[in-house]
């Protein structure tokens, strides 16, 4: 009924097994302890200094989607001041959303796009409209310095 060769095939199927639950196993262990988990950033108050590349989004508003200018800062994770926290991330937000209020401060910052700014931040909080593509918002500001 069963072939000569029956005995060796389901050793070879037996260690086989064997092998890759052994290596699973291995893998398993090793991937936790290799990725270290993200810590949030330090906690950014009223009046300190954000860092990072200033850049500039294509952003439409209302319902003739006229342009409005945008400009984004991708900084370190910061964590916000209460009640804002994280903004349900794991380590805070990265990105910055920029509000302009007037034609001087775009000007100003169409002028630094591209590069390594700093601005003093008067108001920030998480994002919380679907319109906005950054983690938080900075609503009150000024340029402390350009690099």
């Amino acid at each position: 009924m069963t072939k000569p060769r029956f005995a060796k095939r389901s050793a070879c199927v037996a260690i086989m097994a064997a092998a890759l639950a052994a290596s699973a196993a291995r893998g398993q262990q090793a991937g936790p302890a290799a990725e270290p988990a993200p810590k949030a950033g330090k906690l950014i108050r009223t009046g300190d200094v954000l860092s990072g590349e200033l850049e500039t989004m294509r952003v439409r508003h209302g319902k003739e989607g006229k342009p409005v200018a945008t400009y984004q800062i991708t900084s370190e994770p910061r964590r916000l001041p209460p009640p804002s926290g994280l903004c349900n991330l794991e380590t805070g937000p990265e990105t910055f959303e920029i509000i302009t209020r007037n034609d001087a401060q775009v000007a100003q910052l169409r002028a630094l796009v591209g590069k390594e700014i700093s601005i003093k931040v008067d108001e920030i909080a998480c994002a919380q409209d679907a319109g906005e593509m950054s983690e938080a918002v900075v609503s009150k500001w000024r340029v402390v310095t350009t690099r």
